[in-house]
């Protein structure tokens, strides 16, 4: 008779255990702050995806590419933003934004100087329906590069909107094409223009030729670079002269192991500045686009030492520069693309010439 007494303990305290257990979980529920900031996560995902559209493919799942916070000297480190946080707007807080002027226009994309209470941004929308691919592949190029410190910040997006909407963090003195004016008597900024300033964009421009052809989503070549000024204003400067890559919209992805490669448009293309695997190669017969050999990263190699010399400009000393850039340079130009520099290769040279010679010229 003893057993069975044993069987009611036994089950008196599981009771009594389950009983705890509930209430003690039912202390532990997050409050309800946490779950709107779980929400606000999801709808940060939620905004920024496509439908239709699959999620972009990371060639470099593993390698923690972008998650690196490490000394910028590094060819094989990418910076990642750990400062100056800014918050992410939704769409309800995009419809509250208002907008004071236009800033920029091209075939994808118009631009203004939006402001969301205190914070000035810009606010791209769409410019035209039959470039909406486009537009998406800048939403989903921002999404997964912009925690890189060499791409301009994304502060919201609103994909359902009629037309869409990306917001992205905003630098007054606007994109590299304006070097020049930049470094203007106009703008105050005369006294920074130095070899040091000068050469550390070029620096800049290596380590987003670098981090592009490295990136978290495989290897990406520059397409909106038919020609310097195109090229440079892709770029934004901020506002301690640093460069940043703006324009995310032509960033096609190459992988030789699965022999993918690319081709920048359907048109014709001209002009020296362009790479030679870039130009109709069949001078017996006229230009179709089916026909047209596609080619990979090293395109973007052979434009380097054209958007070197702009941003290095005419400053003093800057012919010590160039002279040092000369060899590096003219593998760059190689009209064998295998034989051009990688842009890791061109980063470590321009950091060493840095260090060596420019970092003490002022």
């Amino acid at each position: 008779m003893k057993l069975p007494w044993r069987y009611a303990i036994c089950l008196i305290l599981l009771t009594v255990g389950i009983v705890v257990g509930y209430n003690w979980c039912q202390k532990s529920t997050p409050p309800k702050e946490l779950w709107k900031l779980k929400e606000h996560v999801h709808h940060h995902q939620r905004t920024l995806s496509v439908q239709g559209r699959p999620e972009v493919e990371n060639p470099n799942t593993g390698k923690e590419a972008d998650s690196l916070i490490c000394d910028e000297k590094n060819a094989d480190c990418h910076e990642t933003r750990h400062d100056n946080w800014k918050p992410f707007l939704n769409c309800a807080q995009i419809a509250e934004v208002t907008l004071e002027k236009k800033i920029g226009e091209g075939l994808v994309k118009q631009v203004f100087l939006g402001r969301w209470q205190e914070m000035r941004l810009a606010y791209a929308n769409l410019s035209h329906p039959r470039y909406l691919e486009d537009f998406l592949h800048g939403a989903e190029m921002l999404q997964a590069m912009h925690v890189s410190k060499h791409v301009v910040q994304l502060l919201g997006s609103c994909l359902d909107a009629n037309p869409p909407v990306i917001l992205t963090e905003y630098h007054e003195l606007g994109s590299a094409e304006t070097i020049e004016d930049i470094f203007s008597q106009q703008l105050g900024l005369a006294d920074s223009n130095t070899l040091r300033t000068r050469f550390h964009l070029c620096l800049d421009y290596a380590r987003i030729l670098s981090f592009l052809h490295s990136s978290p989503v495989g290897t990406r070549i520059m397409c909106d670079s038919n020609d310097p000024t195109k090229t440079l204003s892709q770029f934004l400067v901020t506002n301690d002269l640093r460069l940043v890559i703006n324009d995310l919209d032509a960033l096609p992805l190459v992988d030789r192991t699965r022999g993918l490669l690319a081709k920048c448009g359907h048109r014709q293309l001209f002009d020296d500045f362009v790479a030679p695997e870039q130009l109709w190669p069949f001078q017996d017969k006229a230009f179709q686009d089916e026909e047209m050999p596609p080619y990979d990263e090293k395109t973007d190699i052979w434009k380097v030492p054209d958007i070197t010399d702009l941003l290095l400009g005419k400053v003093d000393h800057s012919d010590i520069v160039r002279l040092h850039l000369f060899k590096l340079h003219k593998q760059c130009k190689e009209r064998d693309p295998s034989l051009r520099p990688t842009a890791k290769e061109i980063l470590a040279k321009y950091q060493e010439i840095f260090d060596s010679i420019v970092s003490d010229s002022d």
